[in-house]
């Protein structure tokens, strides 16, 4: 008996092994000459090696809204290299990020802050060593609000075009590498596409930072708009991951809750000054008129009109009868003495 499981246990594991080798022998640009091997993944278009480790978490805190939701998924879907994670507790302290990519694998960060479920914060970081810059989001427009006539293949590497003020100011040139690290596709990327058909641009125009996302049409190398856009706000930008010493603060930021207050101070002064308004007038009302004396001398120059009788007519007048010429020739007549 024990020779016999002996043997059965040798006849087993090379039926095994002479399957494995027959599930092995398809070739990689398709199926394999036998007729029950399998299919081959074929290898990716570019044969090169993938160096630039570049991993971003794109998530954000609880709180947000549907349109921070698609801008937050719009993303993902542009940048390959991203990671998602889910959504944080405001309890918890900023520096938790730091540990939450790490757990992940990612050296860049988008997170995305809500505050009283109307304000949007971004926070991008390159953790955990920093720096970190924290943004105020406006206008923004997903890829299912906007349905624009643009179109890019899914996973392609973008260009990313910046404005000449970015290589001028330094707090700009430093935005501009962090830009550059988080918002570009590493080169040989596995989820990634060896093409390039669309660009980021950053503009700056009015102290804010525009993003846009265009189509590079081939035939003209003309641009069309695909979405998402929205509108960077910078507040500050700090030497660690999520914290720090500041290094730049932007002079002309204005928070929203200032904002929010400064249009009901607006609408209450135009308020109160109807009302002084209304009460001026209720005050012109109720004062006593003053009687001011007759003076003598404006009748000086005043002359009396001549007083002409009243005639009331009780017949209608008669009616002129005109006077019909009997020789005048028709028109008929007219224009043939004319011939």
């Amino acid at each position: 008996t024990l020779f016999r499981s002996a043997y059965k246990r040798k006849r087993g594991s090379l039926q095994g092994n002479e399957k494995n080798h027959k599930r092995a022998r398809g070739t990689c640009d398709g199926p394999a000459s036998g007729p029950g091997e399998e299919y081959r993944v074929p290898p990716p278009v570019s044969a090169g090696k993938w160096k630039n480790k570049e991993r971003v978490l794109v998530f954000s805190s609880r709180g947000i809204n549907f349109r921070t939701r698609h801008l937050m998924q719009d993303l993902r879907m542009l940048m390959p290299h991203s990671k998602a994670d889910t959504k944080m507790d405001r309890k918890d302290k900023l520096f938790v990020i730091n540990e939450v990519c790490e757990m992940k694998n990612c050296n860049k960060c988008i997170y995305f802050e809500a505050k009283k479920k109307q304000d949007l914060y971004m926070w991008l970081s390159n953790t955990p060593q920093g720096p970190s810059a924290k943004f105020l989001v406006q206008n923004i427009h997903t890829l299912a609000e906007l349905k624009m006539t643009g179109n890019c293949l899914k996973g392609s590497r973008p260009l990313l075009s910046f404005d000449p003020i970015f290589d001028k100011e330094p707090h700009y040139s430093l935005l501009k590498e962090l830009f550059i690290q988080i918002f570009s596709t590493p080169r040989y990327h596995p989820k990634s596409q060896p093409f390039v058909d669309h660009v980021f641009t950053f503009t700056v125009a009015d102290n804010r930072i525009w993003f846009r996302n265009y189509q590079i049409i081939e035939e003209d190398a003309a641009l069309v708009e695909i979405g998402p856009r929205f509108v960077l706000n910078l507040i500050k930008i700090f030497q660690g991951s999520f914290g720090g010493p500041t290094l730049y603060e932007n002079p002309h930021y204005q928070s929203p809750n200032m904002h929010r207050r400064l249009i009901r101070l607006t609408t209450a002064a135009k308020f109160q000054e109807k009302q002084k308004l209304k009460d001026l007038q209720k005050l012109r009302q109720n004062e006593v008129k003053e009687i001011i004396p007759a003076d003598p001398t404006e009748d000086v120059f005043k002359t009396m009109a001549e007083v002409k009788p009243v005639q009331i007519e009780m017949t209608p007048p008669e009616r002129k009868l005109k006077a019909k010429k009997k020789d005048k020739m028709f028109k008929r007549q007219r224009m043939k003495q004319r011939v």
